[in-house]
């Protein structure tokens, strides 16, 4: 079942583009991520998904239901966390917690107590006197103390550190296994490749890529390291190459048989060959936009 669709979904604040034509399908109990730099469009595209602001054109359904005439039932079964939690000053924790919960109309005391000692928030600070990084916390506590369907995160672990980080995503991977579906929006691309089954490449408000992280990860490229003293001059499917002082790296989409050839004629000390990291697919994705422009 796709828990999230969007149909040619557009956003333009005046003549700025935010998103153009997305299509987007997140399906049942998908642990989604979005990937893009800062102004890609994940932000814009998360704020429509929630009805936080209107399209210029296209619609959104979430749970099989309108955006614009279900708002308020879906919200009820969706948790949102921003990048940055802003919170309502003259409250403790708790009251914060309290009205969060009411708003849903459910009692989230056993959950949000719970939450609070794994993240060693304490419910009785003063809203105001919370460091970033707890205001985080209680933030987080918002969007998962109902236990909603869908969870929805743009840039959830700024401010945590990273024994909080590492916490926060065993909960998250606790959710998805009980069967809520979760878009993960970052720019840190780790948290992708580590927590997220499929992702999106936004770049200037369009998906260019949209796979699972494990075919992101199968390229064609393999990051090759070597050890010693080789030329490869005049190798074709070299880039990205690093020099160091004994060594060299770089990415290879050449011939395998050249490349092993060239390798042969100098001074092999070591040599490793592996599938390359998600950051480098990602960059490999907007180096392909760039040369097709």
């Amino acid at each position: 079942m796709e828990l999230i669709q969007t149909m040619e979904l557009t956003k333009y604040y005046g003549k700025t583009r935010g998103i153009e034509g997305l299509e987007l399908r997140v399906e049942q109990g998908e642990f989604f991520g979005f990937i893009g730099p800062n102004g890609a469009g994940k932000s814009t595209t998360i704020r429509l998904l929630l009805g936080l602001i209107r399209p210029t054109s296209g619609s959104v359904r979430v749970f099989g239901k309108e955006l614009q005439k279900e708002k308020n039932d879906i919200l009820r079964e969706t948790g949102y966390l921003p990048s940055e939690a802003w919170l309502y000053q003259g409250m403790r924790v708790r009251d914060l917690l309290k009205l969060s919960a009411g708003l849903r109309k459910k009692d989230c005391a056993r959950e949000a107590k719970r939450l609070c000692e794994r993240l060693q928030l304490d419910p009785s600070r003063k809203v105001e006197d919370l460091s970033f990084g707890n205001r985080k916390k209680a933030a987080i506590v918002c969007a998962l103390q109902h236990q909603p369907k869908l969870l929805v995160l743009d840039e959830p672990t700024s401010g945590l550190d990273p024994l909080m980080q590492r916490e926060f995503f065993r909960i998250l991977r606790e959710r998805n296994r009980e069967g809520a579906a979760i878009l993960l929006s970052s720019h840190v691309l780790s948290e992708i490749e580590h927590n997220c089954t499929r992702a999106a490449i936004l770049r200037d408000g369009r998906m260019i890529a949209c796979s699972s992280v494990e075919v992101f990860s199968k390229t064609s490229a393999k990051r090759v390291t070597v050890h010693g003293s080789v030329d490869l001059n005049g190798l074709e499917g070299v880039r990205d190459r690093k020099n160091e002082e004994a060594s060299v790296s770089f990415l290879y989409s050449g011939d395998m048989d050249s490349l092993l050839c060239t390798l042969s004629r100098g001074q092999v000390k070591d040599l490793t060959i592996t599938e390359p990291d998600l950051e480098e697919v990602f960059l490999h994705y907007y180096e392909k936009e760039e040369e097709g422009a």
